[in-house]
């Protein structure tokens, strides 16, 4: 298994754990977190599933060439930083930005789901070369 498939299986699974204590707090009535239910979700479909699909997807593709067969690697790394910081951006700006009525900080989560967004933009051009037919 690749050392970048590795990664993203790991990390998924970090997010899954932080992802289902941030969703068990916010069912307690004492914790008014409200604010927290969109990051909540962001955590699960992109901090969780989304990386482990991209690992596993990067790793059990065909192969891109004999000499790289899981495609560019600093594009996959690209794609696995690109898509955590952009996350991480948006768990901590999003919340304060929901439980605020100031909008200076709505810039930082443009920058984060575009972060996102150019994260799976190289992994479906990294991904369509390996599995077009040849």
């Amino acid at each position: 298994m690749p050392k970048v498939t590795r990664w993203f299986v790991k990390t998924s699974f970090i997010h899954l754990v932080f992802a289902l204590i941030l969703g068990m707090l916010q069912s307690l009535p004492q914790w008014k977190m409200g604010g927290w239910f969109p990051s909540y979700l962001h955590w699960l479909v992109f901090g969780w599933l989304t990386q482990l699909i991209f690992g596993i997807a990067i790793w059990m593709l065909p192969k891109f060439s004999n000499e790289k067969p899981r495609g560019y690697d600093w594009l996959n790394w690209m794609t696995y930083g690109s898509l955590n910081f952009g996350l991480g951006l948006r768990l901590v700006f999003e919340p304060w930005q929901l439980s605020s009525w100031a909008t200076g900080r709505a810039w930082v989560l443009i920058i984060a789901a575009f972060l996102q967004w150019f994260a799976c933009l190289i992994f479906v051009g990294q991904a369509w070369v390996r599995v077009r037919g040849r």
